[in-house]
């Protein structure tokens, strides 16, 4: 029996490669027991190599994507060179278009599954390793049936046609085998799980290949629940739900998303769902509102509100709806919400582009992504590239460089701009800084506020260089130092009152990010000043009462270097938490405890810390 192995670059270690998983599984079906080796594009080639060469396959079958497609290219030729015998698969999206060109320019490659390739690898294997169907030059002797089969014979190319796995008389249900086996998941289970209960998508965006295969397809509810089980029992940390929009069909969301709020308190497991959000109804924002906090996380790909632009992409957009749905799945604060846009698409300049951002930022939510406008095989887009003038990356991930509105210079800066958002904004640090300066400085403009700190940011080089995440705050502060004295001209007291609540506002945000384990020394932290008051609290002999006993359920003291672990309270010169409209001066100091478990920030309690001498 010939050896099989399927490989797998992911993107990042903390990645696994679903259609890996199912070519395994799509093997065994035919009773062709195979291997996973999975890596990622950061691995150095020599020692690629080396782990492929220490499995020695027989049949090597490899995932190909945007984010692998240059690597796999640079990989190829030298397994050939070291595994001369050894029968090389391509599949995946990457391969699945211009299939001629991509074997005539990579000749180490034999075959290429084209399209969804759970039943052609079938065909496949069964002529190549049970018939053993190949002549002395790897290229099969028996043309396969099954057009979704790329091969060679002689200098021909044979380029099949991309299939959908589809059944006859049920063409809206999804055949698949289950991905995930026992043996592995104590190795993978605190990675992202991908997983998904259906395949295609309603809509038809110009950039995406989602939409190219006719209609949707459904995985059984029963075997949707068994697998979910499965993730469960197995105490899986995230499960991300590949579905291009989940809600696609209410029978068949609905009871998944009822089920997974069902599952036990017990479950740590988080599913990560991608949404239209525009069309869901109340009843199912009710269900989404109920679940346990940190069961669910939401992706909502909105990409632009230019509606100009939405028409040329065809896409439709309900924005309205959007923001109506959007803030009452906030309400309860139970679960993440990440939102998309796209930089690049057709039309939008950088003005229009700046709207967008503002009319998505200023629904507040977890994660605003702001990716850059690819270019895919297949899709739609390719004809707009000449009405727009697009000049796109020829090689993986196929970015765009510069369209007829904007040209590379800016394209570039957006990166910048994309990098300075997603080290604050995304990574969650210094908000309530960043808010206060966008609402005090930048008359509520975000992508103005983000626009010069970019231009500043670019202008120290930190675009070249790695910055620490406890640096990061001084760079913010000197920012700002930069923006109020321009502001306030000779005003010292405006100048000190801005000084005074950004202060406050860094020292919370220091403490609520990265686990509160970077504290800028030149921040003016209260520890020292109210250092008895907070040793009576956690001793419980403050008169009020509310010492930590009162305010920590179980609560007990340990030691010192224990207790500083998991806890620290700070003081306040202002209330950090003020309602909006209410002046941060004309508050009153607030004393915050601030909780850790392992290392990760798990809360604020308001304490009150005075004794009789202090009022």
């Amino acid at each position: 029996m010939k050896k099989v192995v399927w490989l797998a670059f992911n993107a990042k270690f903390s990645h696994t490669s679903l259609a890996a998983r199912y070519l395994r599984q799509a093997a065994a079906e035919i009773n062709i027991e195979s291997e996973l080796l999975e890596l990622t594009i950061n691995n150095y080639i020599p020692d690629i190599l080396s782990e492929i060469y220490d499995h020695k396959p027989d049949v090597l079958g490899i995932s190909c994507y945007i984010w692998n497609i240059e690597l796999v290219k640079q990989v190829l030729p030298l397994v050939r060179k070291v595994l001369p015998e050894c029968v090389i698969i391509c599949g995946g999206p990457e391969v699945s278009y211009e299939v001629a060109e991509f074997m005539t320019a990579n000749p180490a490659v034999d075959f290429v599954v084209r399209g969804e390739g759970e039943e052609a690898v079938k065909e496949l294997m069964e002529l190549v390793v049970n018939q053993q169907a190949l002549d002395g030059n790897r290229r099969l002797t028996i043309a396969p049936e099954n057009s979704g089969i790329a091969w060679r014979e002689d200098t021909i190319i044979h380029d099949g046609q991309a299939v959908t796995c589809m059944d006859s008389e049920a063409p809206s249900v999804l055949h698949l085998p289950f991905a995930y086996i026992d043996d592995e998941m104590s190795e993978i289970k605190d990675k992202i799980l991908y997983y998904e209960t259906s395949r295609g998508c309603p809509f038809s965006c110009a950039y995406c290949l989602s939409c190219a295969t006719a209609g949707v397809r459904f995985r059984p509810l029963d075997e949707v629940f068994a697998d979910l089980d499965f993730f469960v029992g197995h105490d899986v940390r995230q499960v991300k739900f590949v579905d291009r929009t989940f809600n696609a069909k209410k029978a068949h969301f609905l009871p998944i998303i009822q089920y997974i709020k069902a599952l036990p308190d017990s479950c740590r497991t988080n599913f990560h769902l991608e949404v239209a959000v525009d069309y869901l109804d109340e009843e199912t924002i009710e269900v989404l509102q109920s679940m346990p906090k940190g069961r669910v996380q939401l992706e909502i790909g909105v990409q632009t509100t230019n509606k100009d632009v939405l028409k040329r992409i065809a896409r439709v957009n309900h924005w309205e709806d959007i923001c109506r749905n959007i803030s009452a799945l906030q309400k309860n604060g139970n679960m993440h919400i990440h939102t998309d846009l796209i930089i690049g698409l057709p039309g939008e300049d950088l003005a229009s582009f700046g709207r967008s951002f503002n009319d998505l930022y200023a629904l507040h939510t977890d994660m605003l992504q702001l990716g850059f406008l690819k270019f895919l095989k297949g899709a739609a887009m390719m004809k707009l590239v000449a009405e727009y003038d697009y000049k796109y990356m020829d090689i993986g991930p196929y970015e765009v460089l510069s369209n007829n509105v904007m040209d590379y210079g800016q394209i570039r800066w957006l990166h910048i701009f994309e990098q300075v958002f997603e080290l604050y904004h995304n990574a969650g640090r210094c908000l309530k800084a960043s808010e206060y300066m966008i609402q005090t400085f930048f008359e509520g403009n975000a992508f103005e506020f983000y626009s010069r700190f970019t231009d500043y940011w670019e202008k120290l080089g930190n675009h070249k260089r790695a910055v620490s995440a406890k640096n990061l705050y001084g760079y913010l502060w000197a920012f700002f130092r930069s923006v109020a004295e321009s502001a306030s001209g000779t005003d010292r007291v405006q100048q000190d009152a801005s000084y005074l609540i950004m202060d406050n506002l860094m020292r919370y945000d220091a403490l609520t990010a990265d686990s509160g384990q970077n504290r800028p020394e030149f921040l003016h932290w209260n520890r020292e000043k109210y250092q008895e008051q907070t040793a009576a609290f956690w001793r419980d002999q403050l008169p009020s009462g509310q010492g930590a006993s009162a305010v920590i359920e179980g609560f007990r003291f340990t030691n010192w270097r224990e207790l500083n672990k998991k806890y620290h309270i700070e003081v306040f010169d202002v209330v950090v938490d003020a309602p909006e409209g209410t002046s941060f001066l004309a508050s009153r100091p607030q004393a915050l405890l601030f909780m850790y478990n392992n290392r990760v920030f798990n809360g604020i309690i308001e304490v009150d810390i005075s004794r009789k001498n202090d009022r």
